[in-house]
C-alpha cells in the first residue's frame, strides 16, 4: 500500500503549452513551476529530483505530444507533473520513494462564451490553509478540504469561496486562486492590491507575472492594452481584509476585483457574500475591468509569443 494513497505526501504543478505564429510549442515560465515543485517536494519530505532534466523531459513529451495542442485561440496543452509518494507500508514516516509521472491533455477557455465575473462567498469559519501549514505549496492535501465549503457556497448561488483568515477576516485566496483589488487613488491613478505571501498563500506564477506587468506598465516598459499609458499602477503585497474591501466599494474606489491563475489567468468577481450581504463591484461590458482585462491580453499574447517579454516563453526544442 503506497504512502501517498495514507498520508499524501502528493504534489503536483499546473502548466500549459501554447503554439506560436509558426506552429511551435512554448512553455510559459516553466522554469518557476519547476522550482515550485521542488519546493512542494521538499516539504512533505519526498525524495528530491533534478529540475532541469525534468524540464527537458517535459520539453520532450510536448513535442511529441504537439498534435495534441489546438490551434483555436484560448485553446492549449495543460501539463501536470506530479510526484507521489510510493513507500510500501502503513508506517507513518515519510516517503523514501516516489513516482514523477506529467499528464497532459487538451483544456479550452476557462470561461465559455466570453468572460463571465465570478461570484464568491467569503467564507472564515472554514480555511484553506493557517500560519506554519502548508498553503504554500502546491499539494494534493491542500485541494480536498475545500470541496464541502465549495459545495455550500454553489448551494447559495455563489461560483467560488473566498477564504478568510483570522479574527481580521484577512483575505488570502479565492478559490485555488490569487486574489487582487484594484483601487483609485486621489490622483487618479490606481493601487493594484494582493495579499502578502505569508506562507498562506501559494505563490503563484500567474500573481508574479501580474505583478510584474503592473510595474512594468508604470516603468513604461509596455502598456496594458486596455489601460492609459498615462495612468500609473502601484503594486502592493499587503494584508488585505473583507473589510477593506467593503469600505473600498462603500466609498466608490473599488475600480475591479479578479482572481489569477493558470486555468483562467484572469477571471473577473461580480460581488462577493460576507454575512448576508452582498459587496457588489462594478459591471464592465467585456467581463474583466480595465487592469484585468490589459493583463489577460498581455499574458496571452506573451504565452503566445505574440509578443516578447524578459524572455518569459520558452520554445520546446527538439
Amino acid at each position: 500500500m503506497s504512502s501517498c494513497l495514507q498520508y499524501c505526501p502528493n504534489v503536483f504543478e499546473g502548466m500549459k503549452a501554447y503554439l506560436n505564429p509558426e506552429g511551435k510549442p512554448l512553455l510559459f515560465r516553466p522554469q518557476l513551476n519547476m522550482a515550485r515543485l521542488a519546493r512542494s517536494a521538499e516539504r512533505v519530505a519526498l525524495p528530491p529530483f533534478n529540475t532541469n532534466a525534468l524540464l527537458t523531459l517535459i520539453q520532450k513529451l510536448v513535442l511529441l505530444e504537439k498534435r495534441w495542442i489546438p490551434t483555436q485561440p484560448g485553446y492549449s496543452l495543460y501539463i501536470r507533473p506530479t510526484v507521489i509518494g510510493t513507500r510500501a507500508t502503513l508506517g507513518v514516516a515519510a516517503s523514501d520513494s516516489a513516482c514523477l509521472y506529467i499528464i497532459v491533455s487538451p483544456t479550452g477557455p476557462y470561461f465559455r462564451g466570453g468572460t463571465k465575473p465570478v461570484n464568491l462567498l467569503a467564507v472564515g469559519e472554514s480555511v484553506r490553509s493557517w500560519p506554519g501549514g502548508t498553503g504554500g505549496h502546491k499539494l494534493g492535501l491542500n485541494y480536498a478540504p475545500g470541496f464541502l465549503p465549495q459545495r455550500i457556497a454553489a448551494k447559495q448561488g455563489y461560483d467560488q469561496v473566498l477564504w478568510l483568515l483570522g479574527e481580521d477576516s484577512k483575505i488570502t485566496e479565492v478559490g485555488a486562486m490569487n486574489f487582487f483589488v484594484v483601487v483609485k487613488r486621489e490622483d487618479e491613478d490606481l493601487d493594484v492590491i494582493t495579499p502578502p505571501l505569508d506562507g498562506t498563500i501559494l505563490p503563484g506564477l500567474t500573481r508574479l507575472s501580474s505583478l510584474t506587468l503592473c510595474n512594468a506598465h508604470t516603468e513604461g516598459k509596455l502598456t496594458l492594452p486596455t489601460v492609459p499609458a498615462t495612468t500609473k499602477l502601484y503594486t502592493h503585497e499587503r494584508t488585505l481584509t473583507i473589510s477593506d474591501v467593503a469600505s473600498y466599494a462603500a466609498e466608490d474606489k473599488l475600480v475591479e476585483a479578479f482572481g489569477v491563475g493558470t486555468a483562467a489567468i484572469v477571471a473577473p468577481v461580480g460581488k462577493i457574500g460576507f454575512e448576508g450581504k452582498d459587496i457588489l463591484l462594478p459591471k464592465y461590458e467585456a467581463g474583466l475591468g480595465p487592469v484585468g482585462k490589459g493583463l489577460w491580453e498581455m499574458i496571452t499574447e506573451i504565452q503566445t509569443g505574440r509578443r516578447e517579454f524578459e524572455g518569459w516563453s520558452v520554445p520546446c526544442r527538439e
